[in-house]
């Protein structure tokens, strides 16, 4: 069962996969070892704190890289830029945005975007928190439902979606 949850932990922390590739990865393969509601409660965990440590982690790592003249010349002004022009969108739709921007289970979304946005967006870090099981939650229970239903059958064989997931 450690390996197992081990496995997942990785899985999740891939940038880019996150649980929209570990929640599959564990009800597929590894069905007989986990169920189900261990799987997507073990990977929505681990999401949700891989979220909180990106975020936390930005403020140290940008003092950081703003020390390298480069950088704080060339690419500080334009994410300053940008910060400035769509702060007011944040303070609009705040950690309700952001957490539908994290839910969406699609490449290019998900905390590690989520938390970088929010960062240099100046979302405080309570708003951000909310957002990011909010976001978490919503992903994890779309790419268990869609799991389930190929698992079960709902889905066709020859589906793309069981064709992706399944490797038939």
């Amino acid at each position: 069962m450690i390996k197992s949850v081990l496995l997942l932990s990785a899985i999740t922390f891939i940038p880019a996969l996150e649980l929209r590739a570990s929640i599959p990865w564990g009800i597929f393969r590894m069905g007989d070892q986990m169920s189900w509601i261990a799987v997507a409660l073990v990977c929505s965990a681990v999401n949700i704190v891989l979220g909180w440590l990106v975020f936390t982690v930005m403020g140290p790592v940008f003092t950081i890289v703003r020390k390298w003249a480069w950088f704080d010349r060339n690419v500080w002004p334009v994410l300053s830029k940008t910060q400035n022009k769509i702060h007011p969108y944040v303070e609009k739709y705040g950690e309700f945005g952001v957490a539908v921007f994290i839910g969406i289970p699609l490449p290019g979304s998900g905390v590690y975007t989520g938390a970088f946005g929010s960062y240099l967006l100046g979302l405080d870090k309570r708003k951000f928190f909310i957002a990011n099981v909010i976001g978490v939650l919503i992903a994890g229970t779309a790419v268990t439902g869609l799991s389930l239903l190929i698992l079960h059958g709902t889905v066709g064989d020859e589906s793309w979606i069981a064709r992706l997931f399944l490797k038939i």
